[in-house]
């Protein structure tokens, strides 16, 4: 058997790292969308400025309603060109609309995938470091605060700089000296409140930071709520829950009374610069130097810039929120991953599954040591069971197998390659899973089974299902194969979910399958029925088998019993049960339990 995966087919799933500043993180999607967000942009600024011109066309209005003559004429002209004016700026303000809608909403969506790929690519170790509930949060909310900051940057941000800069323009042509007074003025804000708010950025992130804990622990609650309902623990984790919802609410009141007071500062900041512009204009206008139509745009641009100024100021401050979520976020997630892909990308070739463990040394991160300069030959075709007692290491070993943790010092190669020197998902699609318990999705029997082999037919699908013993029950469904089978396959039983796994395996059709304990937490019928589908899905593959139930591996070629970190035997099942060991002791413990078992009256295994 041949099986490999191209460099084309992981190369979909390959992701640059990601940036790990929020602004940096921002600029890789706007230059994505170069050509749009540029577009939108020139949009946006056209349509302020256009606002901007709205009010020197009143100014023009009022000039010419001063003509002694008062003619119809006078005015004509000033009146088209401010309703042309109108009119234009609000197709351009609904045309930024239309294209916000594409740019924006599409490059929030992406940035959600690449988060979500980016997380996938992390270690196991990582993943029993953190609060599941929690990563799942910051992504989404990742995705919100990026879109807020974009919307606010071109809605509220960029038509307030745009007022004032044609504010200056408009000054400048009635008095030079107010155009300056404004420019030092709205300076002078700018760097107050600026500062202010970058001061109180740390409230803002410790917001951010409890409210991502809070998803984390709504997910954790409602995932045990079984648990929950059967210790009777519902007050318990009422008041636990409302405990942390509470230091949630002191962050974000924190972080709320810190925005009101940098509006405060900004209100009487502008109320000054609006009460003195105005008043400067009034005075010109009694000497003489400035018309009544000079006192009407700077009262209307100065009223303008006062509003304006005040979303200016909101927008600053509702930005750094939101940047200390995106940057709580990528703290958290866009951390280089623990295992790395070699720089060539290079595809695992699996024609064999011949497994070879090369004087591996492995520790879990507290130190414990597992496994001390460890060797192991597997040849290809040859099923493998391995047996001993809890902490021997025998679900480490398959799982350094699958490269979910990398060994200290030594090697793994399959197929003469080592592991660490290709391409992790073309490593794991030479090698298929059955789990203790089989991980299933909230969605139908067909796209689960499927789940094997993305692109299998629903023919493929049904001849795997038939082969793992569990068409007969699926089409007993209400809906067969379309039948969803609710979140982790809660309406199926163990059995059933257990046979679906093996199905998902018969698709993959991988060379190599590693069986974790596939039966242990099954009652005897149901065990028998498992073993009848993996008879037939061990043929033609190396197999390595994790058991406590010795049954499952009693016709293998070979036992590795280990206890430590170590083979203490090795060989097949029939000469180990003659030599007296450990497998001959676990064997007849086992099987005075089955005795047991099916003499005891009223027993029943069903």
């Amino acid at each position: 058997m041949t099986y490999s995966t191209t460099k084309g087919d992981v190369a979909s799933l390959a992701l640059r790292p990601l940036p790990h500043r929020p602004v940096a993180f921002l600029m890789r999607y706007v230059r994505i969308r170069s050509w749009q967000f540029g577009l939108l942009a020139t949009v946006v600024i056209s349509a302020a400025a256009c606002a901007v011109a709205v009010q020197y066309g009143m100014k023009l209005l009022v000039d010419g309603m001063a003509d002694q003559e008062r003619t119809f004429d006078s005015v004509l002209t000033p009146f088209l060109l401010f309703i042309g004016l109108i009119g234009f700026e609000n197709v351009l303000w609904r045309g930024s609309g239309w294209l916000g809608s594409r740019s924006i909403v599409k490059t929030c969506a992406d940035m959600r995938v690449d988060l979500f790929t980016h997380l996938t690519g992390h270690s196991m170790r990582y993943f029993g470091r953190h609060h599941t509930g929690a990563l799942g949060t910051r992504i989404s909310a990742t995705g919100g605060s990026a879109g807020s900051i974009m919307t606010t940057l071109t809605w509220n941000i960029t038509p307030p700089c745009v007022d004032f800069i044609g504010a200056v323009i408009i000054f400048s042509t009635i008095d030079w000296r107010m155009a300056a007074a404004l420019v030092a003025f709205v300076a002078i804000v700018a760097v107050i409140i600026i500062g202010f708010g970058i001061r109180g950025r740390h409230l803002h992130q410790e917001f951010a930071r409890q409210s991502s804990q809070i998803g984390g622990e709504v997910v954790d609650l409602v995932s045990n709520v079984w648990t929950i309902k059967a210790f009777s623990a519902r007050q318990q984790e009422r008041d636990r829950l409302a405990h942390v919802i509470g230091n949630e609410a002191r962050a974000q009141r924190r972080s709320w009374m810190y925005v009101e007071k940098a509006r405060v500062l900004h209100d009487i900041c502008l109320w000054v610069m609006a009460g003195s512009m105005l008043l400067w204009a009034l005075w010109l206008w009694t000497e003489g130097s400035v018309t009544s139509g000079d006192v009407v745009v700077v009262s209307a641009l100065t009223f303008r810039i006062l509003h304006g100024s005040r979303d200016l100021a909101l927008a600053l401050v509702n930005i750094s929120q939101e940047f200390g979520a995106i940057a709580d976020t990528l703290n958290i997630i866009a951390r280089p991953h623990d295992l790395e892909d070699p720089q060539d990308d290079r595809p695992l070739e699996a024609k064999a599954g011949t497994i070879n463990f090369d004087q591996i040394t492995y520790a879990y991160p507290n130190g414990q040591q597992v496994f001390k300069n460890f060797s192991l030959h597997i040849p290809a075709g040859q099923k493998v069971g391995i047996v001993g007692a809890s902490g021997a290491g025998k679900s480490t070993l398959v799982s350094l197998i699958q490269r979910l943790d990398d060994v200290q010092e030594g090697r793994i190669l399959i197929d003469g390659q080592p592991i660490d020197a290709v391409n992790q998902d073309s490593l794991r699609m030479a090698i298929a899973v059955v789990p203790q318990e089989s991980a299933l999705f909230h969605r139908s029997i067909m796209e689960n089974i499927r789940y094997g082999r993305p692109d299998a037919s629903d023919a493929e699908v049904i001849a795997a299902a038939k082969h793992a013993y569990c068409d007969e029950f699926i089409r007993e469904l209400p809906l067969g194969y379309d039948t969803q089978v609710g979140e982790r396959g809660i309406r199926l039983s163990g059995g059933q979910r257990q046979r679906l796994g093996i199905a998902r395996a018969f698709l993959k059709d991988a060379p190599i399958l590693i069986l974790d304990e596939p039966t242990s937490a099954l009652d005897t019928h149901s065990e028998r029925e498992i073993q009848m589908a993996l008879t037939q899905l061990v043929q033609g593959r190396t197999v390595l088998a994790v058991a406590h139930r010795l049954s499952t591996v009693s016709t293998f070629d070979r036992i590795v019993v280990m206890r430590s970190g170590e083979v203490v035997e090795d060989g097949p099942p029939d000469e180990l049960r003659r030599q007296e060991g450990i497998f001959a002791s676990l064997w007849r413990i086992q099987a005075d339990g089955f005795a047991t078992e099916t003499t005891t009256p009223g027993n029943a295994t069903s």
